[in-house]
């Protein structure tokens, strides 16, 4: 069994979002090689033009709630978090065990 975060983010309206878009997935993707706990990371652009679509889309898998909560606190991931309250209009998530 595995953890897995799933985190949509939508950008602020007066963003740049191809801009932010390519500058979130390559921190995010980075983290990959960065958080001991993290054991794969998949971010997506949306293709979607409809005014509910989110830009970008993360999957995050770890072993366990202790590996997420790993994550949540690590300085890289922290960097990020901070760079998103300046640019993010709204963002949801889950966190689900799957097989």
């Amino acid at each position: 069994m595995m953890l897995k975060h799933i985190v949509m983010i939508k950008f602020n309206a007066r963003e740049d979002v191809e801009k932010l878009s390519r500058e979130f997935m390559q921190n995010l993707q980075a983290l990959e090689t960065s958080v001991p706990s993290l054991k794969s990371m998949e971010v997506g652009k949306n293709i979607s033009t409809k005014p509910s679509a989110y830009h970008l889309v993360l999957t995050a898998v770890f072993d366990n709630e202790e590996g997420l909560n790993a994550y949540r606190v690590h300085p890289d991931h922290v960097k990020i978090l901070d760079r998103m309250k300046t640019t993010v209009e709204k963002v949801a998530a889950v966190d689900y065990f799957a097989e």
